[in-house]
């Protein structure tokens, strides 16, 4: 991939064989940011888990003590009192069966994040193959599947993330934006890597954390060395 030369002189600032001190690598992110626009800073963390196998899959959700600085449009499957509930806490979207042929026929995908109350879940159901290959189908181990609406909206707005393995056992996801200070973002990512180091299966064998990668969107990766986390 041919890189332009301002990405050029931001590499030039990273040692790629070097695993920084996760504080240095949030003032490395933040100093190799060339876009001239407010870029996501996303966290790329290389697993030694086989999530073929139920007993290596982990997915969950954190709540970072300072979101991710995106406005997020939460769509919510509901029915009787929940609905209102779920307006009141500030969802963007809230319905039921009449969403299903927007979803499905018209292509309406402008929704983050989807909660759904558990008896709406025979209804959602039927949205699997358009939802679950955008990693939108709610899930009870993320926290979208719950009677309690009110609660998942706000935690959701507030800097919930999901995080999940990839097919290739790799875990992506936001800590931020380039704007946020090296504090927010320092803090976001302990919290982050404290919740993945915690959830960590029995069964996983070996080095558990094979490599973590920190980079904002148009900036180059920066490796963060793991074991301030104990992993």
């Amino acid at each position: 991939m041919k890189r332009g030369k301002k990405y050029i002189e931001a590499a030039k600032l990273v040692e790629k064989t070097k695993a920084y001190d996760p504080e240095e690598a949030v003032d490395l992110v933040k100093k190799t940011a060339i876009a001239k626009f407010d870029e996501t800073v996303e966290v790329h963390i290389r697993t030694n888990l086989d999530g073929r196998h139920a007993d290596q899959q982990i997915r969950g959700a954190v709540v970072l003590p300072h979101g991710t600085g995106k406005t997020v449009r939460v769509l919510v499957f509901a029915k009787g009192t929940k609905i209102d509930e779920a307006q009141a806490a500030g969802a963007d979207y809230v319905g039921g069966d009449e969403l299903i042929p927007r979803i499905q026929n018209d292509g309406w995908l402008d929704f983050d994040v989807v909660v759904a109350t558990p008896d709406m879940m025979g209804v959602v159901g039927r949205l699997g193959r358009v939802l679950g290959p955008k990693g939108l189908m709610p899930n009870p181990k993320a926290g979208t599947v719950t009677m309690d609406v009110a609660t998942a909206i706000q935690e959701i707005k507030a800097g919930k993330i999901e995080y999940r393995l990839d097919r290739n056992n790799i875990i992506h996801v936001p800590i931020g934006k380039t704007s946020f200070t090296a504090e927010q973002l320092n803090d976001n990512l302990n919290t982050l890597m404290t919740t993945i180091v915690r959830v960590k299966p029995a069964t996983a064998k070996g080095q558990y954390l094979k490599s973590v990668t920190i980079a904002s969107t148009m900036g180059p990766g920066i490796r963060v060395n793991p074991s301030k986390y104990g992993a």
